[in-house]
């Protein structure tokens, strides 16, 4: 998620990958899905990683669930590319998964495939990350709401 202290010292220790929640690039609209980004702003995540060396065998990503409507958009794109610019990362597309209760939705295919375009023709690597369990209910996030329901 970016816990700026613990991340410096993760970076400063290690030569592992990183994977960093993102979800949405705009910071109000980050705050609400993650209240982690009052305290540490994203903006200030990504400025941390960009003092460190990911050109080699050690990878960024970028962790991106899409709800429709919600962050799915060219607007949201755009934002993610700015961000992201010079920054040698992928960004990894998420399905959300619908659960019981939840307000949000999940976007269709030719939305995310768009989005996906959108970031790949401004030179950022981009992939929709398979899919699997949501035949059966067991998709991330999925179980979680299976067992609040029971």
């Amino acid at each position: 998620i970016g816990v700026l202290p613990n991340l410096r010292k993760y970076l400063d220790s290690t030569r592992c990958h990183l994977a960093v929640s993102l979800h949405n690039p705009f910071p109000d609209e980050r705050a609400e899905l993650m209240p982690v980004q009052k305290a540490w702003p994203v903006q200030e995540v990504i400025d941390t990683i960009r003092e460190y060396d990911f050109t080699g065998q050690r990878r960024v990503s970028f962790e991106y669930t899409m709800f429709a409507g919600l962050n799915d958009d060219k607007r949201h794109a755009d934002a993610l590319i700015r961000l992201l610019r010079g920054l040698e990362c992928r960004v990894n597309l998420i399905r959300f998964h619908k659960i019981p209760d939840a307000p949000f939705e999940t976007p269709p295919q030719i939305i995310m495939e768009r989005f996906r375009d959108r970031l790949s023709n401004h030179g950022i690597t981009c992939t929709i990350r398979a899919s699997r369990g949501e035949d059966i209910l067991a998709a991330c996030g999925m179980l979680a709401g299976e067992h609040r329901k029971n």
